[in-house]
This record gives structure tokens, C-alpha cells and sequence, in this order.
């Protein structure tokens, strides 16, 4: 039988050994970063999803394995633990499977057949239930069993009691369970109907009148029916043609008993009030157990990208947070997010306050040479938009401006972090610097957003969240650790993610450098309180230290691998001199002309190891982000009446959904590339080919106003 081990090597085709490796490192403490950058060679350069991958699987399999054993021991206690019994309970792959073996010695609640096993009648049900003995009268037999003090007044009675016990015996068997489950897989439909009888038009209304397969029905089809059916607009069922069921049935528990119509019914007992219940149960469960899954997955590949947008560095920006009653706050930040000035100003309170708006506004881009406005992407953000496009006309160009996702500015805003960043602000004002930030520097502001809040998934506050939370952090963690953070300039919430510490040793962090200026090298970080030497071990690398005079401490370069780097140097003829004034452009063609293998023994590293190293000689300090498309920046606003069918337009993707892609077209109103328009190929899923921050090409094909629906295309022969 397959060991932890082996199941995982089989199911991610990866060698025994490297699963192996990974399965050790983990349960020596190591983070997924830190593994997936600095053990290269252990386990044959798997990326970091693939060994979160490996980290949750395995994690099941353990749950799976105690279990299993829980189960053994509780049978064992019973006395009924057999050599088959246990076999098949150490070859069951997954829980349901495990738990369909225990059913028939759990403990139960008092069921119909524990009270006819109360009144004596076992021994009659097995009886009847017996294969292959001669054919017995049940009603003569069911006779013997009449017991008034008992409560088995008739042969009828105690026929009825044997029935419920031979219909508890079917409904526990494992096999019969697993046969009519996967029967279930392949023919049941799940239905949704309107639960009124005239119902209102409404989100729901796709699935007043819907059917499909289980295997074809989809991810984000289960969690609309699940959240109609919550707010008792939608009634919701799993069907499965009966007889179907009971042909599938009898065959395997009829054929060979004594008493074949007594079983018989039985069965159909057993299937109507017992399997059927359940399974559908357990059907709906799994679906939305797999629905979650693969929205937490969208969800998580929807983030990265939004994390890891390029940032618009260098500038002074103005972060507008758009608004109508309370107005519209402003934030001046100089390059390093510093706040310089605020205001608040009411663009949409008529002709005369959007004017005194743009009045003051243009004093504040002249006086602080502000070079970009961030305006987020909420209520008013439409009114706002045009009133900057007079804005920058007004000033004279030289400005332009983005729309950001403002989700979740509002929760941080009120939050006890953002209380401590900015005490002398109100917390308007708080989320207008958070939009600034937000463009200048994407990763480092959202870090301090709750993952859940930033809105780019489909019902993530449907899904367990525990489960979200983790897998969520798991991305926020990968994108912080793969573009590594200054350790004299990063907040504690963007520390809290370098893999290794945690919310006590970046806040020690920040007041160890508040307390003794700058680090100068990284070594010095060991100095910090709480900050042991395992905790450096898998923070070093991710840390920058930008101040220190070996450019090693700004690299990605782990500190245990500095002599190997220096010793590469020597190899190519090249020195740290180098390194600091950015002149090795040669260095892979050095490395490549005298052998990776040969100069990778000599330095005492792999060669995954050494060309990491290499490639952080050549440039170091370098951001993986400055390698994205640039966020769209613009000078000028269209209006949705302005989009004609056919118009082609620049966008970019905001959010990727199952069946299709949201894209800012600059109107306020992002428009819907639907699957079968993102290109001329089939695709089983719009992230194949999008991701959320892709600067696309479209082309309009339908504008609906009043419903504020505008259909788009990225495929021109569809126009």
C-alpha cells in the first residue's frame, strides 16, 4: 500500500525524494518562500503554489491517516475489528470512504432499527435477509417472534420490525453506499425553481427555472442556488431518477436471498428513507465543498496580480476619495508616501462647487508639483473622474490620472492600524492617503487590508472563511517574499508578511530602527529582540537593506550564500565593485563560457542556486514588478453614451470570473468580455489567457444604459 510519500509524488509527478525533502523541511519549521527560493535543489525547483499544493494535500492525507486509526480503534473496542475490515479502512483515499466503513459500528441515535433490535427481532431479519438457505414463509416466521410484552402485537409488526433492520444493514454497507454515489455522479440533476409562484425579476432569475448534470453544472452556478436558496428565493434539489436508483440497487442486494420480495421492499425502504436522503446530502455538500474551492482558487489568482501590479514610483500623487454628502477627501504624498496635504472638497454639490473644487485642487498640484491622481473607484467616482479631466486641462496638462480599486479602503481607514499610522487625521482623510499609496505602491498598502476585503472573487463572504484567510495569506505572503521589502522603510504589516516573522518581531523591527537609526547591514537585524537565528534564516533573504555598503544586503542573495557569490565573482574576473555600479551584463555569458556545473561544484551551491545568484549580481535591488504592463494612465473620460458598437478601446482587466472577464474602459462602468469573446479558441477558464492588471484590447458590442450593462469583445471577427 502507497505511503504519504508516494501518494504525493504519484499525484504531483514530482520524485519521490524531492516530496520527500519538502514533507521534512515543512515539519522542520521552514516557511513555503524560503523553501521554494533557497532549497532548489532539494526538491528540484518546485514553485511556491506547487509546494502550498503539496502543504495542503499533505495535510489531509495526515487528517485522513489519524482518522483511519481513530476509526480501527474504535471498531477494535468493540470487538468486531476483522483483517478485511481493517484493509479495506487503510485503502479508503478519502473520509467519505473511511466514514462509509464505520457507519455500521458507529454510535447511534435511536433509529427505527435499533427499537425492533430492542423488541428481539434481529435474528428474524437475518433470517430473511440470509443468502442461499431454503426459502422461508416470512410472514410464518415473522409469527414466531409475537411478543405483547415486547410490543409485538402481530406477525405483521415484527415483519415490519425485521425490515427496518435488514433496511439499516443496506443503507451502512460501504459498497452500496460508494455504487449509488457514484451512480449520483454520473446521472443526477441538480434543479433550481423560483420559490414564489410570480417572482420578481432579480439577480436570481437564470435559475428560476434551471437544471443541469452534476458533472456539468458549475463552480459559480452551485454558490448563486446556494445563496438564492438562503434568502428563500430559490428551492433547490438534487434528483435522481428512482427506479434508475432501485434497478442499480436490487442488483446488487436481492439476487441470492432466501426471501427475495421481503428484501425487496427492504431496499426500496432503505433507498427512499435512508440512502437517498443522505446522499443528497452529501452531493450538495460536495458540490459546494468543490464550488468553494475553486472560488477560493479565482479568487487567490485574482489577487496575485492585483498585489503585484507595477508601482507608479517617483511621484507626487493625490489621492481623491470620491464621495456626495460628506464630499469628496484629498491627500497630497510626496514619492515615499509621506503625507504633505489634505482637504475636502464637493465636486458633485452643483456647477459652483465643482468649480471651487477644481480651484483648490489646482492650487494644491502647483504648490506640491503633484504628477498623478489616484481617484478610487467608488460612490461618485464617475462625477469625480470628469471633474479632474477639468482639472488637468485647467493646470494645463503635464497631470494625468488612474481609477484604483478603493475595496477595502474604508475598513482600513476605521481600523486601529490605520489609527496608529495617522492620529491626526480623520478617517476620510485616512482613505484618501490609502488610494495615493495605493497606486505609488500597490503591494505595500494593500498588505494592510484584510485579503477578504479587496473585492476581486465571487462570493468570497460565502466561503468559509478560515479556509479563505489561508489560502489568501498564502498569496499575500508569496508576492511580499517575491519582491523582498526594505527593511528601513517597510511598515509592520508589510514586515508581518516577510516569511519567517511575525506581527511581535516587525514591530520590533520598526521600533529597534525608530530606537538606533537605519540598519547598515543585515547581519544587524540579528540584534533585534525575539528576532532568533531561525527567524533570520528565513527572513535574511527577503529583507533589503539598501544602506549597507555590500550591495549583497539589497539582493535577493540569501547571506548564506555570499561566499558562494563572491567566489562566482572571482570566477567570472569580476568584483563587488562591479556589482555596485551595475556593470555585469556579461556575467551569465562569463558563467556560460566557463560551465554553471563546473563553477557551481567550485562554489560549493547547485546550480539552481548559483543561477539565482547570478541573476541578482546583475541587477541588484531589482523589482519583478517593474516587468508588468504599467497601469493605465489617462487624461480623458468617455461617457457611456460616448461607446458606439465597434468602438476600439485600451482597458484593464479588473476582476476574472468564471464565465468571462470585467474590463475598465475608462466610463466608470466596467464592461463584460464574456469566455466566448476573449479569444478565437476554446478555453475552459478566462484565467488561461487573463489575469487581473492585463492591459487589453476590445472592442464594444453592445450598450445597454439602463441597465448599465456594456457587452465587449476581444475578438474582432465577433463585431
Amino acid at each position: 500500500m502507497e505511503n504519504i510519500t508516494q501518494i504525493l509524488a504519484r499525484e504531483l509527478e514530482r520524485p519521490e525524494q524531492h516530496i520527500e525533502n519538502i514533507i521534512t523541511l515543512l515539519d522542520e519549521g521552514n516557511t513555503v518562500p524560503f523553501i521554494a527560493r533557497y532549497r532548489k535543489e532539494l526538491h528540484g525547483a518546485m514553485d511556491d503554489q506547487l509546494i502550498r499544493q503539496l502543504a495542503d494535500r499533505l495535510q489531509y492525507l495526515r487528517s485522513l491517516q489519524t482518522r483511519r486509526d481513530e476509526v480501527k480503534q474504535s471498531i477494535e473496542g468493540q470487538g468486531k475489528l476483522t483483517q478485511e475490515l481493517s484493509a479495506a479502512i487503510d485503502a479508503a483515499s478519502t473520509l467519505a470512504e473511511v466514514e462509509d466503513l464505520y457507519r455500521p459500528y458507529k454510535q447511534k441515535r435511536r433509529t427505527r432499527a435499533t427499537m425492533a433490535k430492542e423488541k428481539g427481532l434481529e435474528p428474524l431479519a437475518d433470517l430473511l435477509f440470509a443468502q442461499g438457505a431454503p426459502c422461508p414463509d416470512p410472514l410464518a416466521e415473522a409469527a414466531k417472534y409475537i411478543d405483547p410484552e415486547k410490543g409485538v402485537e402481530t406477525a405483521e409488526v415484527a415483519l415490519q420490525g425485521a425490515s427496518d433492520i435488514v433496511a439499516e444493514i443496506i443503507s451502512d454497507d460501504a459498497d452500496v453506499r460508494k455504487m449509488l454515489r457514484e451512480l449520483y455522479w454520473r446521472r443526477a440533476v441538480i434543479t433550481s425553481k423560483a420559490a414564489a409562484k410570480e417572482p420578481e425579476d432579480s439577480v436570481y432569475r437564470l435559475y428560476y427555472e434551471f437544471s443541469s448534470t452534476l458533472s456539468k453544472t458549475q463552480g459559480h452556478q452551485i454558490l448563486a442556488m446556494n445563496r438564492g436558496e438562503r434568502e428563500e428565493i430559490l428551492k433547490v434539489s438534487i434528483e435522481m431518477d428512482r427506479e434508475t436508483a432501485l434497478v442499480a440497487l436490487r442488483r446488487r442486494v436481492v439476487p441470492g436471498r432466501a426471501a427475495m420480495e421481503f428484501v425487496k421492499a427492504a431496499a426500496e425502504d432503505a433507498y427512499d428513507r435512508l440512502i437517498a436522503p443522505s446522499l443528497e446530502r452529501e452531493v450538495r455538500s460536495e458540490l459546494t465543498d468543490k464550488a468553494n474551492e475553486g472560488a477560493i482558487g479565482q479568487f487567490a489568482l485574482n489577487l496575485k496580480p492585483l498585489l503585484m501590479q507595477p508601482p507608479v514610483k517617483g511621484f507626487v500623487t493625490m489621492g481623491l476619495d470620491p464621495g456626495y454628502r460628506m464630499g469628496c477627501k484629498v491627500a497630497v504624498v510626496d514619492p515615499t508616501g509621506k503625507v504633505l496635504d489634505t482637504t475636502v472638497v464637493y465636486p458633485t454639490h452643483g456647477e459652483r462647487g465643482k468649480n471651487e473644487a477644481i480651484d483648490k485642487l489646482a492650487v494644491l498640484i502647483k504648490k506640491h508639483k503633484v504628477a498623478h491622481i489616484a481617484i478610487g473607484n467608488g460612490t461618485a467616482s464617475r462625477e469625480t473622474e470628469q471633474m479632474a479631466v477639468e482639472l488637468i486641462r485647467k493646470v494645463g496638462g503635464g497631470v494625468s490620472y488612474a481609477i484604483v480599486n478603493e475595496a477595502g479602503a474604508s475598513v482600513y481607514s476605521a481600523s486601529k492600524l490605520a489609527a496608529e499610522e495617522f492620529p491626526e487625521f480623520d478617517v476620510n482623510l485616512r482613505s484618501a492617503v490609502s488610494i495615493a499609496r495605493r497606486l505609488q505602491d500597490p503591494l505595500a498598502e494593500l498588505v494592510k487590508i484584510n485579503p477578504k476585503s479587496i473585492g476581486v472573487g465571487q462570493y468570497q463572504h460565502d466561503m468559509p472563511q478560515a479556509r479563505l484567510g489561508e489560502a489568501l495569506d498564502g498569496v499575500v505572503e508569496d508576492c511580499v517574499n517575491a519582491v523582498g521589502v526594505d527593511v528601513n522603510t517597510a511598515s509592520a504589516p508589510l514586515l508581518t508578511r516577510v516569511a519567517g516573522l511575525n506581527g511581535t518581531t516587525a514591530k520590533n523591527i520598526v521600533k529597534y530602527r525608530e530606537e538606533n537609526g537605519p540598519f547598515t547591514t543585515r547581519k544587524q537585524i540579528l540584534k533585534v529582540p525575539k528576532l532568533g537565528p531561525k527567524a533570520f534564516e528565513q527572513s535574511a533573504g527577503f529583507l533589503r537593506v539598501p544602506e549597507s555598503e555590500s550591495p549583497l544586503d539589497n539582493t535577493a542573495v540569501h547571506p548564506e550564500s555570499y561566499k558562494a557569490a563572491e567566489k562566482l565573482l572571482a570566477l567570472c574576473g569580476r568584483g563587488m565593485a562591479d556589482v555596485k555600479a551595475g556593470k555585469l551584463g556579461d556575467l551569465k555569458k562569463r558563467l556560460a563560457a566557463y560551465g554553471e556545473a563546473k563553477a557551481a561544484e567550485e562554489c560549493g551551491v547547485g546550480v539552481p542556486t548559483l543561477l539565482d545568484v547570478a541573476a541578482e549580481l546583475v541587477k541588484p535591488g531589482r523589482d519583478p514588478r517593474d516587468e508588468l504592463p504599467a497601469p493605465v494612465l489617462r487624461t480623458d473620460v468617455l461617457d457611456v453614451k460616448d461607446l458606439k458598437a465597434g468602438m476600439e478601446l485600451k482597458g484593464t482587466v479588473r476582476n476574472v470570473i468564471d464565465f468571462g472577464a470585467f474590463v475598465d474602459i475608462g466610463v466608470h462602468q466596467d464592461g463584460l468580455v464574456h469566455i466566448s469573446q476573449i479569444c478565437d479558441r476554446f478555453i475552459k477558464h478566462p484565467s488561461e489567457v487573463l489575469s487581473v492588471g492585463d492591459v487589453v484590447t476590445v472592442w464594444v458590442r453592445e450598450v445597454d444604459e439602463k441597465k448599465k450593462r456594456i457587452s465587449l469583445t476581444m475578438r474582432r471577427d465577433k463585431l
